[in-house]
């Protein structure tokens, strides 16, 4: 499995997924087709990629918005795979569904609804090396997460705590944003550990930080996934852990 990352428009990600073997692909949320074209047409025209379909996380046109465009310039029509509510899709995979990219990589489709209603993350796994990595949208950042535009606290504790936290440590996390920096401020606004200043250290060296840290590393420096800490129960004042989600959000929307 290859993973290219994409960058849109300074902090957004579009990721091109290559199974190694078959060289069958999906572009995952191309949605600002100047510059996701040019990197998916040279590799079709060097025969380095079998374009197979398009993967949107949810429908919000900074996620989803070029699929038109995309499937105007592209030499075939391609199934666009996502929420029920992204332009122009074809195939809504339901929760825990399953599906393969080539011979090798196989793909599980996680509902997290919350910052959308149709917010979907994938889970894949490269059958032949292991490697396993999941692309979380907008609803889990590097130490962080989105905003609850459809959704609510239990919600997204239900996305991040129980449907993510479950994936697996080893998992590597690729997010829709770069947003790490921001996010690590209001971290260490609330908890002060070697895990999150050590994120704090990385997001200061480098400007890109997707696919660097697994689910295992965002259960100790993501104070959103961390609703036992005593730290986040005194800071947020709860001890429920919706309540603490919940206030958490609050916090980081009204954080400066």
């Amino acid at each position: 499995m290859h993973i290219r990352s994409i960058p849109m428009w300074g902090d957004n990600y579009a990721y091109l997924v290559v199974d190694d073997k078959s060289k069958d692909a999906v572009i995952i949320d191309p949605a600002n087709p100047p510059e996701v074209l040019p990197v998916l047409e040279e590799a079709i025209a060097n025969k380095e990629i079998n374009l197979t379909a398009i993967v949107n996380t949810h429908h919000h046109r900074d996620h989803a918005g070029g699929n038109e465009a995309l499937l105007s310039k592209l030499p075939s029509k391609l199934p666009i795979i996502g929420g029920r509510d992204c332009a122009h899709v074809t195939k809504t995979p339901a929760h825990n569904e399953t599906f393969t990219i080539g011979e090798n990589i196989k793909v599980k489709a996680l509902h997290t609804p919350c910052h959308t209603q149709d917010s979907i993350c994938y889970l894949m796994e490269d059958k032949e090396t292991g490697d396993k990595v999941i692309f979380t949208g907008d609803t889990l950042f590097i130490g962080g997460c989105g905003r609850f535009f459809e959704g609510t606290g239990e919600e997204m504790h239900e996305a991040l705590n129980v449907v993510l936290a479950g994936v697996g440590d080893d998992v590597r996390v690729y997010p829709g944003h770069e947003y790490t920096k921001s996010n690590v401020k209001f971290g260490v606004s609330v908890l002060q550990s070697e895990a999150v200043r050590a994120l704090e250290a990385f997001a200061d060296d480098c400007k890109e930080t997707q696919g660097k840290f697994t689910i295992g590393d965002e259960k100790q420096h993501n104070v959103f996934m961390r609703p036992q800490d005593p730290a986040i129960q005194k800071a947020t004042g709860e001890t429920d852990p919706i309540a603490i989600m919940t206030k958490l959000r609050e916090m980081k929307n009204n954080f400066k």
